[in-house]
């Protein structure tokens, strides 16, 4: 999937919202759990009630991972249901992958050539040879954790350096010396808020996954004042306060209600940031 057709489908939707996967078997409807597979009929459910209101998903695949065999089963049930089903969703395996450069390869032949994924979250800690694995895939994006949302982002992240450089700005300069804008883009939490204004400075043009937005407690309104160029170049990504609206036979209708919502304020987003 290329930039082009990211932004198209934002304009033709007039939403950049992501819904996050985070499937936990823990708060699965309990009328599911008799399904020979209640986590991809839940994702089947939500994907089916949301996809008008959105433009990615991105499954977490800790949650996945957390059930072995059983939970990659669904996660790879899930990711062929939106290929064969929606396939102008862009999809991200949110696995935060990143290692010596024999091991990335192989993440990036999992998640690149046996799911045919378009997008994997990389940690960029053990430098270019941990990433440039994953660049080797025309088509496919990198997305690169950049400023977090949790707490512990103050820890390191905006750290600086004796010249005055935090650690968030120097991945941001330095990444950017490995692929475009069209092949990488970065995660920003959206609790970073007027942040986005310094990561703006450095990458005016990449696409920032953002989560942050519903449950953590970000600000739409800040992120898209600070962080939206021309082109939109926001995904902005709610998993728990969309999927989990509900957790009766209502669950689907709850979600689409919730993504919808979402989807509507963005809409005024666009319209208020996007020039």
């Amino acid at each position: 999937m290329t930039r082009q057709d990211i932004v198209n489908q934002i304009t033709k939707k007039q939403t950049f919202l992501c819904v996050g996967l985070d499937t936990d078997i823990k708060k699965v409807p309990a009328h599911l759990l008799n399904d020979e597979d209640p986590i991809f009929a839940f994702n089947k459910a939500i994907i089916d009630a949301t996809a008008q209101y959105c433009i990615a998903y991105k499954p977490n695949l800790a949650f996945y991972e957390s059930m072995g065999v059983k939970g990659w089963i669904s996660f790879e049930k899930t990711i062929k249901y939106l290929k064969q089903n929606y396939p102008e969703q862009f999809i991200i395996a949110d696995a935060k992958r990143g290692d010596i450069g024999n091991t990335s390869a192989m993440y990036a032949r999992s998640f690149f050539e046996e799911l045919d994924i378009d997008s994997v979250t990389v940690a960029p800690y053990m430098g270019e040879d941990s990433v440039s694995p994953f660049l080797t895939y025309e088509g496919k994006w990198v997305i690169l954790l950049a400023l977090t949302s949790n707490k512990g982002s103050h820890d390191f992240q905006l750290t600086a350096d004796a010249k005055g450089e935090r650690l968030f700005e120097k991945v941001l300069r330095t990444s950017q010396t490995w692929a475009t804008a069209d092949q990488l883009m970065y995660v920003v939490g959206a609790t970073q808020g007027q942040l986005f204004e310094d990561i703006r400075r450095i990458a005016p043009d990449h696409f920032l996954l953002v989560p942050g937005i519903g449950a953590q407690g970000g600000s739409l309104e800040e992120v898209c004042r600070y962080g939206m160029n021309s082109q939109c170049g926001l995904i902005v990504n709610s998993s728990r306060a969309i999927i989990y609206a509900s957790n009766g036979t209502d669950f689907a209708e709850r979600a689409a209600e919730a993504a919808r919502k979402v989807a509507d304020e963005m809409k005024v987003m666009l319209e208020k940031y996007c020039k």
